[in-house]
């Protein structure tokens, strides 16, 4: 569980590239891994960007906005993490759809990678369609269209692409051919709910991978529950992928919330502990 690679990609968002024979020869496109950084840390589930089976080892990306990732991000080659277990959660269903739109927000983006990499080698005609706040984080894109038949960037700020929403490139591809066998999305909560709403007119098979707040991994505390379809499903081991146009997203939006103060009240406590360590 040693790291070997660091990279700082932007702002705030690192990847490692971690030794870890067993998981990399196991790891599938979807699947992801839960890390503690010390004994007595908070386990992280983390998507798996890469599982490299002749290098035995996993890449991970990750955005640091609370304490456990911040105290993550310190971390150097060298390093050894705690605790790693997985693979965790349902593989994405890679097959052959036809022609797919994948749309990928922010660091969601490194979540939509392996996916996007699958889809292509499984014959997919691939539509992909990266968003951000500002060009920085639209991150990957070069990888992306690696893969992709057709590639379309959007910016909140038009940085980068056009100015606008990942929904805006997506609604006009649908109304100008609704023959698409999928669409894919992993990003923000928010932004795959207006994609879901975006797909449902059309009747277009919808996948979301969900981020709900994970606690153990393996369906036993009940943490990450989502409603989907009017029934309670555990997004660690019933997903985390799940059908988009039958999540309750104002429930999942509310669930989000719960440990807000709490993540603040550890997060200050991190940052004084850094400042101390400096003088």
């Amino acid at each position: 569980m040693k790291i070997l690679e660091k990279e700082i990609i932007a702002e705030n968002l690192k990847k490692f590239v971690i030794h870890s024979p067993l998981i990399a020869q196991k790891a599938l496109p979807g699947q992801f891994i839960v890390l503690m950084v010390k004994e007595e840390g908070e386990r992280i589930p983390l998507t798996i960007v890469e599982a490299n089976k002749n290098k035995e080892t996993i890449t991970i990306i990750f955005q640091e906005v609370g304490y456990s990732t911040k105290l993550l991000g310190t971390l150097n080659p060298g390093d050894s993490l705690y605790a790693l277990v997985g693979p965790l959660g349902k593989p994405t269903p890679i097959k052959n759809y036809g022609k797919i739109i994948v749309l990928g927000g922010g660091v969601g983006i490194a979540e939509l990678l392996p996916v996007v990499h699958a889809m292509k080698d499984a014959g997919c005609e691939v539509t992909s369609i990266l968003g951000g706040r500002t060009a920085d984080l639209v991150i990957l894109r070069n990888q992306v269209k690696e893969f992709s038949d057709n590639l379309y960037i959007t910016t909140d700020d038009g940085s980068l692409g056009e100015k606008g929403l990942v929904t805006d490139p997506l609604k006009r591809l649908l109304e100008e051919d609704a023959g698409y066998g999928l669409v894919f999305c992993v990003g923000p909560i928010p932004m795959m709910k207006a994609v879901s709403d975006t797909t449902r007119p059309f009747k277009i098979k919808t996948i979301v991978c969900l981020n709900a707040i994970m606690i153990d991994g393996t369906g036993m505390c009940g943490g990450c529950r989502v409603n989907v379809g009017g029934e309670t499903k555990f997004t660690c081991v019933d997903g985390p992928d799940f059908d988009g146009h039958e999540v309750d997203f104002k429930v999942l939006m509310t669930r989000q919330k719960r440990f807000v103060k709490y993540e603040k009240e550890s997060l200050c406590k991190l940052e004084k502990q850094m400042d101390q360590m400096k003088k």
